[in-house]
């Protein structure tokens, strides 16, 4: 029996755990760091399979380091397990941390034979706060040899582009009045939103397809005859590359400013959480991963071939420039739904969201086989 065989066959034997736990996961979801009952269950499963767990680990309370053999090059994997609020689990992270963990118990058994250390890492509040960063900043992946993790989506896209984000919180500060007998009394922090909202809004035709700027306002004002003297809005800034990202925020910065001299109120603008960078997919571990998808019956396209506008954004870039690393994207068939749609979300516990877990999970671990059968870890690069 190979080593490839042996994988499928450790994982078949927790298969039908993992779909539970995925389908659990879309019934009980949790915002970022508030991810305490799945990660803890997940721990559990992992502790169950033999891994030696550290839970909380680096320092985050929802995270956990799942260990598994004793010498040789450090392959972490990256399971991902926090939801977004109101839609829940619509952007797959209960295939995420599944596919993670399945993964890991099919190389649990053989990591020492094959000569590596296999980490299922926890990884929290990737959808707001970049836990990624947190965890390399502890020292999570320092030493590693390879990263990698599977991201369910619309399509199969083995390197896919990934945007670097800034996310901020813009507050503006005026002074209240009468809306009615003396609104020249006051400067009205929601007209200055609304301004820095158009201002950005006409910047649109100089952007790029790959810039995207979105945002939400979260207070307004506190009744409709008071002039607001406060507001907060939350805000994406995303382009291409983090060099393309710090030209597009110096203009975005210019029209929050322009708003607040419009208006005469005050504007401060603080990070959300951490910046998120740009993806690097490594070449060797995009090829292996590729031809291990396609012995599943996945195939997929390359990220060059697939619409530069339509990409979104991760922490797993800012791994990726410390450790080499893949994220493929995995289609679940969602009729017509994308990412971040309820509809989405339904779909992850499908027989098609079951599936992803399992393509994901086999196509990782053959991956990791392949660099330690063949002995390619320095093919890598750093």
């Amino acid at each position: 029996m190979t080593a490839k065989d042996r994988a499928e066959q450790a994982f078949a034997a927790v298969e039908s755990e993992l779909q539970e736990i995925s389908h659990w996961m879309y019934e009980h979801p949790e915002p970022a760091f508030e991810e305490r009952e799945s990660s803890a269950r997940l721990a559990r499963f992992l502790g169950d399979q033999g891994f030696n767990v550290e839970y909380p680990a680096y320092g985050l309370e929802t995270s956990f380091a799942a260990r598994a053999g004793t010498a040789g090059p450090e392959v972490i994997i990256c399971a991902e397990y926090d939801a977004l609020p109101g839609v829940g689990h619509a952007c797959g992270h209960n295939i995420i941390a599944t596919a993670a963990a399945g993964a890991g118990v099919a190389l649990a058994g053989m990591a020492d034979q094959l000569g590596i250390r296999v980490t299922v890492l926890g990884t929290p509040a990737e959808e707001k706060y970049s836990g990624k960063v947190d965890l390399i900043n502890a020292g999570a992946f320092e030493g590693a040899a390879a990263s990698m993790m599977i991201h369910p989506a619309d399509d199969d896209t083995v390197d896919p582009r990934v945007l670097a984000v800034n996310h901020l919180i813009v507050e503006y500060r005026g002074k209240t009045a009468h809306a009615a007998a003396s609104p020249w009394e006051g400067l009205n922090a929601l007209d200055a939103f609304v301004q820095a909202y158009v201002n950005t809004a006409t910047l649109r035709q100089a952007m790029y397809p790959t810039d995207k700027v979105h945002c939400m306002i979260t207070h307004g004002g506190d009744a409709p005859n008071i002039i607001p003297s406060y507001t907060r809005s939350e805000w994406y800034v995303r382009a291409a590359t983090d060099a393309r990202l710090q030209e597009l925020m110096a203009r975005v910065q210019a029209c929050f400013d322009a708003a607040a001299s419009a208006t005469g109120c005050t504007v401060e603008v603080s990070q959300s959480g951490h910046p998120m960078i740009d993806l690097i997919s490594n070449p060797l571990l995009t090829d292996l991963y590729l031809a291990n998808t396609t012995a599943l019956g996945r195939p997929m396209q390359r990220g060059a071939d697939r619409d530069p506008s339509k990409a979104g954004s991760t922490d797993m870039g800012n791994v990726s420039h410390v450790v080499p690393s893949i994220h493929p994207m995995l289609d679940i068939h969602p009729d017509g739904a994308v990412n971040h749609q309820p509809e989405f979300a339904a779909h992850t516990i499908t027989p098609d969201g079951d599936r992803a877990i399992r393509d994901g999970a086999l196509a990782m671990a053959w991956t990791i086989v392949d660099l330690a059968e063949g002995d390619r870890w320095s093919e890598l690069g750093t």
